[in-house]
């Protein structure tokens, strides 16, 4: 015969409040003993015993699983308890069924004997047969997640790898083994920066002169070949690359009119002769026009 409603209530609180303290003195002790485990599995892992560590290590994974458990029914546990008045009726309530019926299948596959004591008033408290379709969840009310944890099927290989990675990092172990960085291939002198070549020469160098850096940068602008919307047309003309292509050597032309007009006795350029009166020439400006034109599109 169940207990009478007020009585049931008051046994059950005192044992739901006894599983509570005894589950979470449990998950502490499992903790503790996990980190253990863990240390161990990473000195395996150091000395390379990786196939001892990969059967020992099923060992914290199973751990760590009864913890879940272990939460998942004191959860269950403190619910019960905060609605305990709802189990006076003689019928379980729906919204506390989930719960009933979790603890009734899981607490025989514990070792919290507190936990027992609550699956045995629950089950007279409901009846045999509503104990019955709890053990064997064919309703499938009991939680999906306390049936998970409960199954004995062994742990899967990328598990087991993911847990020996995890523990390798924490505990600062190389595995799975990865090469040494050697770093960046060192950087060898070249010759012209050598203490004996090049470089003594360069901090021999004498400064150049103001006028001699100013006749190198002139010398270094002949040489460039400016664009061809940039002051008067250049006597060179210079093809550029089709774009499919990779034409280091480009084709140049000469533009032989513009270069006629080109003054430049010292350099070895053609020298201009005074156009007649009234001559072709005559559209043609002269060097020093053609020079106050250059200076005005610098500034």
């Amino acid at each position: 015969m169940p207990p009478a409603g007020a009585a049931f209530v008051a046994k059950l609180k005192v044992q739901l409040k006894l599983a509570i303290a005894r589950l979470r003195m449990v998950q502490k002790r499992d903790e503790a003993l996990a980190k253990t485990q863990r240390r161990a599995m990473a000195q395996l892992l150091d000395v390379g015993k990786e196939d001892s560590a990969r059967i020992r290590v099923e060992n914290i994974i199973r751990s760590d699983i009864t913890t879940e458990l272990h939460e998942i029914l004191e959860l269950y546990c403190e619910l019960l308890l905060a609605r305990a008045g709802l189990l006076e009726a003689p019928t379980c309530d729906p919204g506390l069924e989930e719960a009933v019926k979790s603890i009734i299948y899981a607490a025989p596959k514990t070792e919290i004997k507190e936990l027992h004591q609550v699956r045995t008033l629950l089950a007279e408290k409901f009846g045999k047969e509503f104990a019955l379709q709890a053990v064997e969840n064919s309703d499938g009310k009991v939680s999906e997640k306390v049936v998970k944890k409960l199954s004995v099927t062994p742990p899967r290989e990328e598990l087991v790898v993911g847990y020996l990675e995890e523990i390798a990092k924490v505990y600062g172990v190389n595995w799975p083994k990865k090469k040494a960085h050697l770093g960046e291939p060192p950087d060898f002198m070249d010759e012209d920066e050598s203490p004996s070549g090049g470089q003594a020469q360069k901090n021999l160098e004498v400064p150049l002169k103001a006028e001699d850096k100013e006749a190198e940068a002139q010398e270094e602008l002949s040489k460039a070949t400016p664009p061809v919307s940039f002051g008067p047309a250049s006597p060179l003309h210079v093809n550029p690359p089709p774009p499919s292509t990779d034409n280091i050597h480009p084709k140049v032309t000469l533009n032989h009119q513009q270069l006629q007009s080109k003054q430049s006795p010292a350099g070895g350029g053609v020298v201009k002769k005074a156009p007649a009166k009234g001559s072709i020439a005559d559209g043609i400006p002269d060097v020093d026009e053609l020079a106050k034109r250059f200076a005005a599109l610098k500034k």
